[in-house]
Order: structure tokens, then sequence, then C-alpha cells
């Protein structure tokens, strides 16, 4: 393409990679590996579509809390975030937005996408935004710019989306169908069904999961079964894998509470004590954490978010929209309750864990150990950096702790954990933080100048641990 205007740009081939080990360890063993995208929010029907795009600020603003906090925070009028601006316009507030976002991962992410994607390799400004937009909407026109073009872009050879229960999986089932190398899988993600903080909410998700289990619920175990039969489908249609979003890890004894009791409360639409809220998550997870240990699948735990603090902005736009942030909550004997409680009959199924405290890394890489048993390499994950730590000092900090006190080698690697068909490029982001990390430790005199030895974790980390420990 024609170039768009003369500011310099930091993001050539070496970005990142401070030493001459660590260049070659990504050019040489990371950078051309394929993605294996184990969690993210992409909506499967626009994968199994291949849709396609108007315009830049559909694919790349729509949706993305990151950008609309960054954009408020620099006073931004919301109507030029999720309110009734023209897609034009809203990518030209982000163009004058991006060059004060220098030092936050958006200013990285943002120029790495725009390079990757549309050859665009500029500084986006105010200036120039304008004739980006035009460019990028003159590619999302090309059949190589479709949502599964996009993904090919990259090399994703494997994305995994996550659902509710009530999925009928018909836009997986969809691609599947079609002959088509991506391969896209689901997650169960059964929050819902166990939100008793909000009973109304609760007994209408209870009617909707009657209709799709063919189950009439009346009590908890009732429940359990309908659950379970959603399970059975999401595995009859090539699910391996969980998902959990929760602030802690609850653990109870069976019996403390009267669970019948509980369940009589909602079903009245009675409000609960915060200990009976905490009873039902731990029992209903007891359970299907079980249920995924016999069907081999990988559990995921993503804790510690405080969401949806601004009330007032909630009202008005809605959860995922940027109003949350890191929470302070006492993870740990409650977490290491319940994994014991699975370990001591040997349920205790793949686990990862993600936290989203940074002051609970060395908590986290530290209880993995307590349960990795000598039965699958890398049994129990320490997650990659999630949400607010996703970027270079959070994933530096994730995986400084895990080699402090577990091991790096087993790691599982990097996700997006995104709703944007343009966030791959943080997969190569993650592997030039990795690959500097490793060639620091070279240039340090800390590790062995062993290039192919060290070639080979590098690329165990980017992609083969996560092949073998999904089986995908």
């Amino acid at each position: 393409m024609t170039k768009i205007a003369n500011n310099k740009t930091i993001f050539d081939d070496d970005f990142l990679l401070q030493s001459q080990m660590a260049k070659s360890l990504y050019h040489n063993y990371s950078k051309h590996l394929p993605i294996i995208d184990y969690h993210n929010h992409l909506p499967p029907e626009a994968v199994a579509n291949d849709h396609q795009f108007e315009n830049c600020s559909q694919v790349w603003l729509s949706g993305d809390h990151y950008k609309w906090r960054a954009m408020r925070t620099l006073g931004i009028d919301e109507n030029y975030i999720t309110g009734n601006a023209t897609d034009k316009e809203k990518f030209q507030k982000w163009g004058e937005a991006v060059p004060y976002t220098l030092r936050n991962p958006l200013y990285h992410w943002s120029h790495l996408e725009l390079k990757r994607y549309y050859g665009i390799d500029e500084l986006l400004t105010g200036e120039n935004a304008n004739a980006i937009y035009d460019e990028t909407k003159r590619q999302l026109q090309q059949k190589s710019h479709s949502t599964r073009g996009l993904l090919e872009m990259q090399n994703v050879e494997v994305i995994c989306t996550t659902e509710d229960p009530l999925d009928d999986l018909k836009h997986h089932k969809k691609l599947h169908n079609q002959d088509v190398s991506l391969r896209m899988s689901t997650a169960f993600r059964p929050d819902k069904a166990f939100a008793v903080e909000d009973t109304h909410a609760f007994l209408l998700y209870v009617e909707q999961l009657e209709q799709v289990s063919a189950v009439s619920i009346s009590n908890f175990y009732d429940l359990l079964e309908a659950l379970e039969k959603r399970v059975d489908y999401f595995h009859d249609n090539g699910c391996r894998l969980s998902d959990h979003g929760l602030e802690l890890l609850p653990y109870f004894e069976t019996g403390v509470f009267d669970i019948a009791k509980i369940f009589s409360k909602i079903k009245r639409n009675m409000a609960l004590s915060q200990d009976e809220i905490d009873y039902f998550k731990c029992e209903t997870l007891k359970y299907l954490c079980k249920e995924y240990h016999k069907r081999g699948w990988v559990q995921q735990f993503h804790l510690g978010a405080l969401r949806s603090v601004n009330s007032r902005m909630l009202q008005l736009r809605g959860r995922d929209s940027g109003w949350d942030s890191i929470g302070d909550f006492p993870q740990s004997r409650s977490l290491g309750q319940f994994l014991n409680y699975l370990d001591r009959t040997n349920q205790l199924t793949k686990t990862i864990l993600y936290n989203l405290n940074p002051a609970d890394n060395e908590l986290m890489a530290t209880m993995i150990g307590n349960f990795n048993d000598g039965s699958i390499k890398g049994k129990i994950q320490f997650g990659s950096g999630w949400w607010f730590l996703d970027q270079k000092d959070g994933m530096e900090k994730q995986m400084n702790a895990l080699s402090n006190m577990g091991l790096l080698s087993c790691f599982v690697g990097m996700l997006t954990d995104s709703r944007s068909f343009m966030s791959f490029p943080r997969h190569e982001y993650f592997r030039r933080v990795l690959c500097n990390l490793l060639g620091n430790d070279v240039m340090n005199g800390e590790l062995p100048a062993d290039e192919k030895w060290l070639g080979k974790i590098i690329q165990d980390i980017s992609y083969y641990n996560a092949k073998e420990y999904f089986k995908i």
C-alpha cells in the first residue's frame, strides 16, 4: 500500500528483542509456529459464516473495553465509544487517542495489529486516522480479510470459544462440516447455573435450562442432572474444556448447609446469605468438576475479578463494557481445600488457574505444585497473565513466579481471551517477551548459550505443550 504518513515506527523485526540470543530464539524457533488459542470469546457465528466486516471500527473497536476505558480516561464522549457516532467518527477518535496510550499495552497491540493485518507500518494518529480507516476498509472487502482470512494470516490452527450450557453449538457444527483446516472447539462456561446471588435471574435461567435439557428442575439434584446432560451434549460435539469466572473458588464440607432448603429459598425468590450463595456454588462445582474428570476435560478457573463496580454506568452500558477491576479476594485456603477435595478421591482433572491480582502470583505458582502428582506433565497449570496482566510486565511477572516456584518449561503458554479477530498478534507479543526473557538470562550469564536446547523450550511453550495438554 502507499505510505500513509511519515511518522517513524518502532515495530521492526526485532521489536522487544534486546539480545542476539533473544532474536535467534524468536526468529528461528518461535515465530513461524502455529497458534493454538485455547480460550477466547470470539463469536462462533462469525467464524462459521466467514463473516466480512465492513470497516475497521467494526472488527477492531466494537466490544473492546480495553480501548473504551482508555478513550474515557482521555475525556472522549461516550457517543464516540459505544454511542451513535458513525464508525468513521469512532475510528477518528481512537486515532486521536492512540498517541496518548504510550506505555499502555494498547499502544503496542494497536500498531502490531495494523502492521500484521493490513501492512500499515505507521504510527496511528489523529492526522492519519482518516487515511488508515479508508485503507483498512478497502482491505476488509477482500476475501483475504474475512474472519477466517484474518485467523489464517496469523497462522491460527485451533480456536476454542466459550459458550453457556444453553448453547446449541450450531455454529461449531456448521464449521466442523465444512472443508476447512481451521478447527474450532468450545469451552463449557456454566457460571449462570450457580449465580444464585440474583435469585430472579437464576430462576429465569433454570427455565431455559429445563427446555434445552428436557429435565424438569424442581430441586438441586434435578439441576445437576440437567447440567450433566448439557455436559454430555457439549462432549458429543467436541468440547474438552470448561471454564469458570469467580471472585474466588469457595469451599465448604458437604452438609454444612441444607442444600434442599437453599434451593427452596431460591424457588421462592428469597435472598440468600453470602455463605448460602457460596455453598451453592461450591456444591455445584464439586459435581461438575467430577463430571469433567470422567470425560478427561481440562477445567479452567479465572479468579479475582471485581466486576461491574460502577453501578451507574453498568445500568447505562451493561456488563463487559469496561467497569471491572482487580479484586483482593482471599484465594489460598479455599482454593487449596477445593482442589484437595477432588484430589483425595483422584477426581482432579487437568486444571488451569488464572489470577487477576499480581499479588497472588506466587500463591498460584506454589498452589499448582501441591497437585502435580506425576501422572501428567504439567497437570495443574498457572495460567498466563490474564486481562489486566496480559501485557509485558504482567507476562514477565507471571513467568518469573512460575520459573522460581514451578517449571516454566511445562507452561502451556498464551491465549487471547478476546472478542476481537484482530487480537492474535498478542501471541506474537507473548513469544517476543518470552524469548527476550530467556535471552536476557543468557546475556547475564544465568543460562548457557545453548540455542538448540533453549529453542526447544521456546517451541514447547509457544505451541507443543498446549498441543499435547489439550490433545488437539
